[in-house]
C-alpha cells in the first residue's frame, strides 16, 4: 500500500511538472464555435488534449448564429466562441452563459478565384454587371459584416452611383457560413466573395485573388467567448478559455489571420 501511495504521489508530481492534469480522463469537452476559428481550433484541440489525458475535445464548427440558435434549443455544450457579439448577447440576455470576453478580432477582404475572370482588381468591382456573388445571410456574422461594408462603400460616394444596388444584384447564393464561400470561390463557381482575413489560409493563399478592403470601409469583428452555463464540465470548460486568452492561445490565433486580444483590452 505504502508503495502504491508513493508510485501515485511520484506520478501526479510528474504529470504536475510536465503541465498534465489527470482529472480529464473519460470525459469530454464540446466546443462550438464560428466556422471561420476551424483552422485555429483544430491546432488547439490537440494541445489542450495533451495537457489533459484521456479528455475528447469536440469541435462543432458552423456559423455562429446556427450554433447560437442550438445553445438556445438545448443542445449540449460546453464553451461557445462566436464571430460576432450579435450572436452572443442573447444567449447572455437568457442566462444560458457565464460572462463572454472578446477574445480576437477579424477583418474582411474580397477573394476572387485565382484566374480573376470578372477581373475584380478594386472594391469599387463589386458592383460589375453580371459579377457572381456569394455571401451569406445577414443572420450569419460574415453576411452581416458583408452587407455593413458595402453600407459604407455606399455612403462615401466614392464607388460609383447606385453601387449598394449593384452589387445586392449581383448576389447569386447565400453560404450556410464563410467556409462556404471560401469554396464556392476557389472551385471557381462565383466570380468573388467577402471573407475573413483568417480565411485566407495558407492552403489557399496561392489559389486565389486577394483584393483588400480599404480601412475606412472596412470593419473590425469582435469574436467572444463565453462558457455555458448548463456545461457540466464548468472547470474544464474555464481552463479552455484561459487557454484560448493565454500567450500561447493568442498566439495560435495571430498565426491563423485574426486580431489578438492581449489584456488589458479583453472584454471592452
Amino acid at each position: 500500500m505504502r508503495r502504491l501511495f508513493f508510485l501515485s504521489v511520484v506520478l501526479a508530481f510528474l504529470m504536475a511538472a510536465a503541465g498534465v492534469r489527470p482529472a480529464a480522463a473519460g470525459k469530454t469537452l464540446t466546443v462550438f464555435a464560428a466556422a471561420s476559428l476551424t483552422e485555429t481550433l483544430q491546432q488547439v484541440e490537440p494541445l489542450f488534449e495533451k495537457t489533459h489525458p484521456g479528455l475528447d475535445v469536440r469541435l462543432n464548427m458552423a456559423a455562429s448564429s446556427r450554433c447560437r440558435i442550438q445553445i438556445q434549443q438545448g443542445a449540449p455544450a460546453d464553451v461557445f466562441l462566436s464571430a460576432n457579439t450579435s450572436n452572443m448577447d442573447p444567449l447572455v440576455e437568457a442566462g444560458l452563459v457565464e460572462k463572454p470576453v472578446i477574445f480576437a478580432h477579424n477583418r474582411v477582404l474580397i477573394i476572387a478565384p485565382k484566374s480573376n475572370p470578372a477581373g475584380i482588381e478594386t472594391p469599387a468591382d463589386l458592383a460589375k454587371a453580371g459579377l457572381k456573388l456569394v455571401t451569406c445571410s445577414p443572420e450569419v456574422p460574415i453576411g452581416k459584416y458583408t452587407r455593413i461594408v458595402i453600407d459604407k462603400m455606399d455612403v462615401s460616394g466614392d464607388y460609383g452611383s447606385n453601387f449598394k444596388a449593384c452589387v445586392e444584384a449581383n448576389i447569386v447564393s447565400e453560404e450556410p457560413n464563410v467556409k462556404g464561400i471560401v469554396a464556392k470561390v476557389h472551385l471557381g463557381e462565383a466570380d468573388a466573395g467577402v471573407c475573413y482575413a483568417s480565411d485566407v489560409t495558407p492552403a489557399i493563399r496561392s489559389e486565389i485573388t486577394v483584393v483588400d478592403i480599404p480601412d475606412e470601409v472596412n470593419v473590425i469583428g469582435d469574436y467572444p467567448i463565453a462558457v455555458l452555463k448548463s456545461s457540466a464540465q464548468k472547470a474544464l470548460a474555464r481552463e479552455f478559455m484561459a487557454f484560448i486568452l493565454s500567450d500561447e492561445g493568442q498566439e495560435l490565433l495571430a498565426k491563423n489571420g485574426l486580431i489578438p486580444a492581449k489584456p488589458p483590452a479583453q472584454g471592452k
